[in-house]
């Protein structure tokens, strides 16, 4: 008997499950997709049914080659890729080319890498999934059409390398609306009465401001605020109810896709890209010293709160044992999932609940730590009892006021001894407010008459609605049913890459780009950018996987009235490149022009319209009432050896360049350094940006081609505290901040942040 062919898409998922085979098995890994529609064309045929052209991915041929010659020897071959459309996509594709070497091909799947997952995997081997394939073949050339149709729309009618996205514009969509919303916002103002009692009993408590005459209390200015305290200093105020009651907490089930995203960016700041890019490798498995390559958790990408039978077994009895019978409900907690989800694979969890996070510590990176952790502590607590507390309220009467005071007081913690889910705030505001909150009331009675303290009235201003956090976008995302969760962490990427989006304070807002574009794209594409057409996609795609919908069905409903809208836009849309929008401020210049916003090459910027007798430009920015300011160039200390005039830091197409503060009569630019000098010996150069004929960054010597010192990461005047090397490299960012790696002797160094600590 010869020997079986195991087929993984990467090389430490290979590595783990090397451990659980003996002999018997060879193991390759593809490295992800090894094949896909082309870089530089459509590559689907849409006379000819929609007909995709793949090609192999440039870099995958040897893979290819030696997955063939490796198929060609074995006795069996076992694809086992993810268990999701991605996974069965590559399944599907290295089939094809292996079926003529050996037709003896199975699909085996596991959704966590466990010794005991693998083998029943293998004993119980499946056929590949056509409605699967089929389905993720569908979103694939439907985000092909949309992309290179529309994008070569934008290229003519705004800049070029800009992109469009089934999925993508929706999501800028969603946070230009928020920023129209802000910007919109007028203030209210109101104002809240606080106020400090003392009873019979101490301690000392606070109140609110509840209703006025039976009705909610509503105060909108300083005059009716004041007649309200000199009516409450006048008192009296009596203690009119008392209300106790016991209260339970429930606890969250354990994490499926989005809200593991979610909740690491609230509580660990970590961005859903690095979350799912962490994820990965605890499932993918992680060197537990003698242990060996483990896989730690089970697959990230799921919508789903089920657990195995086996794994409820194993979590009862260690919660019992770890923190009492008490700790433990009599029967499992059973938790439903949302409408539309996937069933496929379990909720997001530890593959033993054994490996307790502090135990195995040691053997994982600061941010692997952290995540399994977030995941162990709420996988835990999602099989506990309720915690339990006492709930107190007093309503406390003076004239035609009510106020209101509550309080609760723990008497049993239940679930919350191992995890509390950390909630988004529902806005930014900061502020700190007397709400009558209390971590304890003291036992008065009904009927008595309680002290005044003092009364503390507040001037406030309703706030406008909250940017996005990448949480908070997460969430709107999932709510409404837009891409899935394998899709998220690539969108907020995505948006944030193509300029769309930027990050300020964390939360998301639009630049300038996106915001042109979604207009655009609004009043040419209007169903391409409606959540809700674009949730209905989204469930005809899933109905495609579970075999009730044809996937060419799917493609030509869409695309009859696609492709028509896409001929009317080529020839309606607004020509961005050619409107100019006038600010309302006078050139600083030639104080005769009026400054326009202008599109060029590089994207938008603030130009005379007097232009070319005057050639003032400037960049320039929006502040939260979307008004243009000015952004002058930024002066610096080098001086151009032409004209002996300052030079100044300059925004180009490729990057950030030094140019004359004497243009138009001085045209000298060069490029930026970045504080470091060539490490090269003899020479006395200084490292700068350079760009590739692709535009590309990597650092340089400023004199090449003497000097051909290169390096693809930007050199940082950091000496090593190890070897003393006079600089380090940035390598990357971790959610602690940007890792510095010393290129001589591989010291890695990270900025430290302090980490949020548990419920």
């Amino acid at each position: 008997m010869g020997k079986s062919l195991v087929i993984v898409e990467s090389p430490t998922k290979a590595k783990t499950i090397s451990r659980y085979l003996g002999k018997d098995y060879d193991i390759l890994a593809s490295i992800g997709h090894v094949k896909d529609l082309p870089k530089s064309e459509l590559g689907v045929d849409v006379e000819q049914s929609f007909l995709p052209n793949y090609e192999v991915i440039r870099g995958k041929g040897k893979i290819l080659k030696e997955i063939r010659r490796a198929a060609e020897k074995a006795d069996k071959v076992y694809l086992a890729p993810d268990p999701d459309r991605e996974g069965e996509a590559i399944a599907w594709h290295i089939a094809n080319e292996i079926r003529k070497k050996n037709d003896k091909i199975y699909r085996i799947l596991f959704h966590e890498i466990t010794k005991q997952s693998v083998h029943k995997a293998l004993d119980e081997p499946l056929e590949l999934d056509q409605n699967k394939f089929e389905s993720q073949q569908a979103r694939r050339i439907l985000d092909r059409l949309v992309g290179y149709q529309i994008s070569p729309i934008l290229w003519d009618k705004v800049q070029r390398g800009l992109s469009a996205g089934r999925v993508q514009s929706v999501a800028v969509k969603i946070v230009v609306d928020r920023e129209k919303e802000i910007r919109a916002f007028n203030p209210e103002e109101y104002w809240t009465v606080g106020l400090n009692y003392l009873g019979s009993k101490e301690p000392e408590f606070s109140a609110k401001l509840f209703k006025i005459e039976g009705k909610k209390a509503e105060v909108k200015a300083e005059p009716q605020a004041s007649a309200i305290v000199e009516t409450l200093k006048a008192g009296p105020h009596v203690l009119t109810k008392v209300d106790k009651k016991e209260r339970r907490r429930h606890p969250v089930p354990p994490f499926i896709t989005s809200k593991l995203q979610q909740e690491a960016s609230r509580r660990l700041r970590m961005s859903p890209k690095r979350t799912m890019a962490v994820a990965q490798q605890l499932y993918e498995g992680v060197e537990l010293g003698s242990e060996g390559p483990t896989g730690l958790i089970t697959y990230m990408r799921t919508d789903s709160t089920r657990v195995a039978d086996t794994a409820l077994d194993e979590l009862r009895a260690f919660i019992g044992k770890q923190y009492g019978p008490e700790y433990l409900p009599k029967s499992v907690n059973q938790y439903k999932n949302k409408k539309g989800s996937q069933d496929a694979h379990e909720a997001i969890r530890p593959t033993s609940v054994t490996f307790e996070p502090d135990g195995i510590k040691s053997y994982l990176s600061r941010d692997q730590y952290r995540l399994y952790r977030l995941i162990w502590e709420r996988f835990v607590a999602s099989q506990m009892v309720p915690a339990v507390y006492d709930a107190t309220a007093f309503d406390i009467e003076c004239d035609k006021y009510l106020m209101r005071a509550t309080g609760q007081v723990m008497k049993f913690p239940g679930f919350t001894r191992v995890y509390i889910e950390r909630l988004e705030e529902a806005n930014a505001r900061n502020e700190k407010r007397n709400d009558g909150s209390n971590a304890d009331l003291p036992d008065l009675v009904e009927g008595e008459t309680v002290k005044l303290l003092n009364i503390d009235p507040k001037q406030n201003f309703t706030q406008p609605p909250p940017r996005f956090s990448e949480a908070m976008l997460v969430k709107e995302l999932e709510d409404r049913g837009i891409g899935r969760p394998s899709t998220y962490a690539s969108i907020l990427s995505t948006i944030q890459d193509k300029k769309y989006v930027r990050k300020l304070d964390g939360r998301l807002s639009p630049n300038e780009l996106g915001e042109v574009v979604t207009e655009l794209l609004v009043e040419n594409f209007p169903d391409i950018m409606n959540s809700e057409f674009t949730a209905t996609m989204e469930e005809q795609l899933d109905d495609v996987e579970e075999g009730k919908l044809p996937w060419l069905d799917v493609l030509r409903r869409f695309y009859s009235p696609f492709s028509a809208t896409l001929e009317k836009a080529k020839e309606h849309m607004r020509n961005v490149k050619r409107q100019e929008k006038p600010i309302g401020m006078t050139c600083p210049k030639c104080k005769v022009g009026d400054l326009h916003i202008k599109w060029g090459r590089n994207g938008s910027f603030v130009g005379c319209s007097s232009y070319p007798d005057c050639d003032f430009t400037s960049e320039y920015k929006r502040d939260d009432k979307g008004e243009v300011k000015l952004i002058e160039d930024p002066v610096t200390d080098e001086i151009c050896e032409k004209c002996g005039s300052a030079m100044v830091i300059k925004n180009g197409r490729f990057g950030k360049f030094l140019a004359c503060s004497n243009y138009p009569a001085c045209r000298n630019t060069k490029p930026v350094k970045v504080g470091v000098k060539c490490p090269e010996e003899g020479c006395k150069g200084d490292i700068i940006e350079k760009r590739t004929r692709k535009g590309k960054l990597f650092f340089g010597c400023d004199q090449f081609p003497k000097c051909r010192f290169a390096s693809w990461d930007r050199p940082v005047a950091v000496a090593c505290p190890v070897c003393q090397n006079p600089f380090m490299v940035e390598k990357g960012q971790t959610s602690g901040g940007t890792v510095h790696q010393c290129p001589k002797c591989g010291f890695r160094k990270e900025k430290e942040e302090v980490e949020d600590g548990q419920g």
